[in-house]
């Protein structure tokens, strides 16, 4: 789904690179400090309803799911009533996210059983001699490729170097579906997504931003 992107989250969170404590202790007092800026207390009674999920992590987080409900990832200990504000001070971005997400599926809706089996049919046939084009061209081997029905994850490289893709990608330009390969193969490599992985990208695919950027039309 959409996620506030982590400068668009600075203020709350500081420098995400403080110890847990002080990383909440900054939300809190940031909040404070900003107190001003609180929305009025109707607006919060109006505030989209949102799943909270607590972990051990240094930031908040704003996404949506699949299905466009809000989803917030906050540290633990962080007061619940600086999570609704936090919410309520994003609502234009959660609108402007759904708009989008809904975009998305207007210009690529489910497929029929008779398409599905076609774009099935066709990635079976298509991503494999991409897969060897690409293997071919940065030296690098899969040591297994499998087409699935993934819907939030166009491609995926597993630990042991075995790539799989969804059919969906079917769906997209030629451009953007080698984008997803050589990403894939670039994870052979590094199994992460480090400046050194961009950078392999980068050597082979100088234009992979603007093909990636097909993948979110």
């Amino acid at each position: 789904g959409a996620v506030l992107n982590a400068e668009q989250l600075r203020p709350y969170y500081g420098d995400p690179r403080v110890p847990l404590g002080a990383a909440r202790e900054h939300v809190e007092r940031d909040c404070r400090a900003r107190r001003q800026d609180v929305p009025p207390l109707h607006l919060y009674r109006r505030m989209t309803g949102y799943t909270l999920i607590r972990a051990k992590r240094r930031t908040m987080s704003l996404q949506l799911d699949r299905d466009g409900n809000a989803v917030v990832r906050a540290p633990y200990g962080v007061k619940k009533e600086f999570i609704d504000r936090f919410v309520a001070e994003h609502e234009d971005w959660l609108t402007r996210a759904r708009e989008k997400q809904q975009a998305r599926r207007l210009a690529h809706p489910e497929p029929t059983d008779e398409e599905r089996k076609a774009l099935i049919a066709r990635a079976k046939e298509y991503l494999p001699m991409r897969v060897d084009y690409w293997s071919g061209i940065m030296g690098l081997t899969p040591t297994g490729l499998k087409i699935t029905s993934a819907r939030t994850r166009f491609g995926s490289c597993s630990g042991k170097n075995s790539l799989c893709f969804s059919w969906r990608l079917m769906q997209y330009p030629r451009e953007a579906i080698d984008y997803v390969v050589v990403h894939e193969l670039a994870h052979i490599r590094h199994h992460d997504h480090s400046p050194a992985f961009y950078a392999l990208i980068e050597r082979y695919m100088p234009d992979w931003r603007e093909r990636m950027k097909l993948l979110k039309e």
